[in-house]
């Protein structure tokens, strides 16, 4: 590919923690979802429903579309997505967490 063509593509890269205040209702949530997915077989469907049950990093990523960000953004196509949730050890005073540290590095 050319230099020209490359610079077509924008990796757009978004992170976020959440914290779970109500694992019911985000089950729930995802649990409706799965239900209402068509393209889901039978045996896909138990798992996923499985998984939700027991994780709410996992009900989150049944929820959270990056797809749905982009998908009405007009000039723009959709060439690749992935995405995944993990829990994590979060503390606000920890350095690790400091974005906005992270953005001055950024721009040097």
């Amino acid at each position: 590919m050319s230099e020209e063509e490359t610079s077509r593509y924008v990796r757009l890269r978004v992170d976020l923690v959440l914290e779970i205040e109500n694992a019911g209702q985000l089950a729930a949530a995802a649990l409706e979802r799965i239900a209402e997915d068509p393209a889901m077989r039978p045996e896909e469907r138990a798992h996923a429903e499985a998984a939700v049950r027991e994780d709410g990093a996992e009900a989150l990523a049944y929820l959270v579309d990056p797809v749905d960000l982009v998908e009405a953004l007009p000039g723009a196509e959709l060439v690749q997505a992935s995405w995944s949730s993990e829990r994590v050890g979060y503390d606000p005073d920890d350095e690790e967490w400091d974005l906005d540290e992270e953005d001055s590095n950024d721009e040097d």
